[in-house]
Order: structure tokens, then sequence, then C-alpha cells
């Protein structure tokens, strides 16, 4: 079967499930991306630019489509339609703008929220990483839909839950190192991307206050930042300056892995979680999880450890 995949912003985590599915899957899986820049630019205009791209291209013609959140699954579907045929759209959520924690520099925009509500009616089918992503969607989808003055959709909420599953991230555990310690004192991971939603103004206080506890500890802070001179890490990256063994994003896999492998601890302070690639690759080489007790982790983790490893914020 030729599956084609639609990725609009191809980095990070969409990235990993993309050449993931490229690499596992049985099917012959082409890919059809944009850059990881510009988020809110890819959802308005990814679907023109990238339907031009398929028509410009030698694809072949899918026997399914697979396109993330990214995307405006309707717009696409209309534009690529001389392509896709009628080939079956299945809409991957990775993430999405309903309920998505508000950056400080924004105001409240309904848009990306439309966009993926339309999405999810457009497409055949809606997939969602976690059980806890899709509740929290279905969860938000009357209160969203409820503000706007008339013809609501609210009729259709039933018929796109019926049409939606989870499906998980796939991880490649196989490929992670066993755990390699020095001796010295423990090495404490913050392996996420450098942005408001990961909370590294929590992790980074709580650092401080071990340090000046005196506690013994290595900090290792990785993460792809996309430019920013965020001052939370530019001040953390001064305060904590005698713990750092590694500071700044790791281009090179293996060289990633080697240090999954040396850190005793991870840690997420996160206020945005819908899976936790960069947490259960950790975990499997060898790191004790330190998480809050929310979002997707108490469905990552074995309720039996939750008391161990889930943390009460605040």
């Amino acid at each position: 079967m030729d599956v084609l995949l639609v990725e609009p912003y191809y980095a990070g985590s969409h990235r990993a499930w993309a050449d993931g599915y490229v690499a596992s899957s049985r099917h012959d899986v082409s890919l059809l991306t944009h850059d990881a820049r510009f988020w809110k630019w890819r959802m308005h205009g990814s679907a023109v630019t990238l339907a031009s791209d398929l028509r410009d291209s030698r694809l072949p013609r899918p026997d399914v489509v697979l396109v993330s959140d990214m995307m405006n699954v309707a717009a696409f579907r209309s534009l690529a339609a001389d392509q896709i045929g009628d080939a079956p759209v299945v809409l991957y959520m990775h993430e999405n703008q309903l309920v998505y924690p508000l950056s400080p520099r924004d105001a409240a925009d309904f848009t990306y929220g439309m966009i993926n509500w339309t999405s999810m009616v457009s497409a055949d089918e809606v997939w969602f990483n976690s059980r806890f992503h899709l509740d929290s969607v279905f969860g938000a989808l009357p209160r969203f839909l409820g503000q706007f003055p008339d013809h609501r959709h609210g009729g259709l909420i039933d018929d796109v839950a019926a049409r939606s599953s989870v499906v998980p991230v796939g991880v490649d555990l196989g490929a992670i190192p066993d755990p390699v310690r020095d001796g010295g004192p423990p090495i404490v991971l913050w392996n996420h991307r450098w942005e408001y939603d990961k909370g590294p103004e929590e992790f980074f206080d709580a650092c401080r206050h071990a340090s000046a506890e005196g506690l013994a500890f290595r900090l290792a802070v990785c993460g792809e930042s996309f430019g920013n001179d965020d001052p939370v890490f530019m001040s953390a990256h001064d305060d904590l300056a005698d713990h750092i063994v590694h500071w700044g994003y790791i281009g090179e896999v293996a060289d990633y892995r080697a240090l999954l492998a040396s850190a005793s601890v991870v840690v997420s302070t996160a206020h945005q979680e819908y899976w936790g690639i960069a947490i259960t690759e950790a975990i499997a080489a060898g790191a004790f999880p330190l998480l809050p007790n929310r979002l997707v982790y108490p469905e990552r983790i074995p309720s039996s450890c939750h008391d161990a490893v889930l943390y009460e914020p605040g």
C-alpha cells in the first residue's frame, strides 16, 4: 500500500514520528514536508504550498493519506484532489490548539482551534497519540464550539468521536544504550523543547533550591531551542554554571543517546505533554523519572509506580 505522509512541521516529535513510521512500516511511505518554522503560518498556509509541491512531485498516487495536526485537512483535500483522489485521509493529532497552554506573548485566538476542529470533521479517521489527549479534546469541544453565535456544530462531536481512536507514537527503544555511570554526582537531565509550555522556570527554580541546600548534582539541559535567547535559560545558565555538564541541543543521535545513558534522573515540569517521547527514551536508558501528576504522565507510568514517580505540582 502506498501511504502519503504529510507533515508541515517536520522537526522534534513530529519528525521522530514521521521518520519512525517510514523506517518501520511494511507499507511504502512517501514524505511530503515543510521545515519546522512559523507554526501559525504552517497551519494557515501549508495546505496551499504542500498541495502545490505534491502536484509538482513524482510521488505515487496514494492509497491513504496520513496528515499531522499542523495541516488544514479540508483545504488540503480540496487543493490536492486531483493527486489524492478518493484516498481516505487520517489526521494524526500530536497536539491541539483547543487546550494548548497560551504563551505569555499571545492573546487568545480561536483560529487555530477551529482549524483543528475543521480538520477533524474533514478527516475520515482521527488518531490521537494518547487517551489523555483524546479525552482532553473531546472534553473541551462543547465549551469551545459553544462560544460561537449559532450553528455551533454540536451535533458533529459524537460523529467525530466515533471516528477517533488512540494510536500511540512508536519509539525505537531497542536503539537506546544501557546505563553508563561514572561514579560522580548524579546527572539530572532536562531534555525538552526550550519553550514556556515545558515549564523550564519551575525546573530551574528547583535546581537553584537544591544548589542552595548544598546538594551534589550535575545538570544536563538539552532540547531544541529554535534560536530563542530566552532569559529564563540565560539566567539559569549563569546561576547553575558550577553544576552544568551539558547545555544545548545535540545534533547527533548517538551523542544524545550517550547523554541519556549517563543520566541518573530525568525531570519534567511540563504544562503540555500528550505523549512524552523524551521521557520514555530517558527511562529506557536507566534514568529515574520525576514527573508531575498531570497530563499524560499518569497514563505513561504504571499505576504501581505512581507514588514513587509522580509529584504533586506546586
